[in-house]
């Protein structure tokens, strides 16, 4: 059958859609990479934050580990100041991560691939921060945690397309892996126990590991819009709950602590952080009443440390904080220009 004669025929009119979205396709490419390429300028052209070149000599001693979040040619990159003088010089090394947790042996790195499609890959770094394996990773990274010796990798990732999400809503995957590779577990598949009963929701979330041994580890888990500090064990995977209301949770140095962001009674998308006593139930909150979305870090045992996005609308960096862990004294800036931080000693 021959097409019809008063205008443009279907296969016309087909073809010249193609065209049409062939055109709009690369126009919106090339805009991508235009602006991409833009804030890579803007990055190379500012000045930077003060460097330094012993890096051997900072990873020597006690320091702190972070994403460099100045901007400059060094944007991005993983980098580290001693303990000692955290507002100074910072030495920069040659990764570049989106989250970073380090020991003093090796790093956790969530690293991003910028192009037209952004992807993401999880890497242990060694301790020339030089890749040394990848570990699998789905989604948008969210935390990473190594355990205290580093043989464990802990990577929470934000995903789509789980049957209980809403349309354009994300659910968490956390995986527990070796360094060496081996899976060791995915938490959304251990069983999930709170207050004596097993929950077998289908929308259970698991997500913010902080590891106490080999074996032992505490996270956070959700389900039906509630969320709750929960303790796991990795060889009998399975996790339950010490607690209601806790989120991101970080283990202190002499293990009798938890830190953690709760929402209370807060607006949606706020939280204050807190730490619980594990062996007494009891909670703290903290000083810092500025809404953290973050995975605190302990600097030691008397002290958090977190990262927060300025709030200057003239500004897109971001700086690490510390606040007391007794609930006492108030917030002090620690590192400028900075995000993800880990304490190594």
């Amino acid at each position: 059958m021959s097409e019809p004669t008063g205008g443009l025929g279907q296969r016309a009119r087909l073809a010249a859609l193609a065209v049409v979205l062939l055109f709009v396709a690369a126009g919106t490419g090339g805009y991508v990479w235009r602006v991409r390429q833009d804030q890579v300028a803007v990055r190379a052209a500012a000045t930077g934050a003060p460097t330094r070149a012993d890096l051997p000599a900072v990873r020597s001693g006690p320091h702190l580990v972070f994403r460099n979040t100045a901007l400059g040619p060094d944007y991005g990159r993983v980098a580290m100041v001693p303990l000692a003088a955290p507002a100074g010089p910072r030495a920069v090394t040659g990764a570049s991560c989106e989250r970073v947790h380090a020991t003093r042996d090796a790093a956790l790195c969530l690293a991003a691939d910028r192009g037209l499609v952004t992807t993401y890959r999880a890497q242990v770094l060694d301790a020339d921060w030089a890749p040394r394996r990848d570990l699998p990773l789905v989604g948008t990274p969210s935390r990473a945690r190594l355990s205290r010796d580093g043989s464990l990798a802990a990577t929470t990732t934000f995903v789509q397309g789980d049957s209980y999400a809403n349309p354009g809503q994300f659910s968490t995957r956390t995986v527990v892996s070796r360094v060496d590779g081996e899976v060791v577990g995915d938490l959304e598949e251990f069983t999930l126990v709170v207050a004596g009963k097993r929950v077998t929701a289908i929308d259970r979330n698991l997500w913010g590991v902080t590891f106490a041994d080999d074996d032992r580890f505490y996270a956070t888990a959700a389900s039906g819009g509630r969320t709750w500090l929960v303790e796991g064990s990795l060889a009998a995977r399975r996790v339950t709950a010490l607690r209601a209301d806790a989120e991101c949770p970080s283990l202190s140095p002499d293990g009798t602590r938890v830190a953690f962001k709760k929402h209370g009674d807060l607006p949606p998308g706020r939280w204050r952080l807190a730490v619980h006593d594990l062996t007494t139930g009891a909670e703290t909150l903290l000083a810092e009443t500025r809404s953290v979305d973050d995975q605190v870090e302990w600097l030691d045992d008397r002290t958090v440390v977190y990262g927060l996005p300025r709030t200057d609308a003239t500004s897109a960096s971001s700086d690490i904080w510390a606040v007391p862990a007794d609930g006492g004294g108030q917030p002090r800036l620690l590192v400028a220009d900075a995000w993800s931080p880990a304490v190594v000693r």
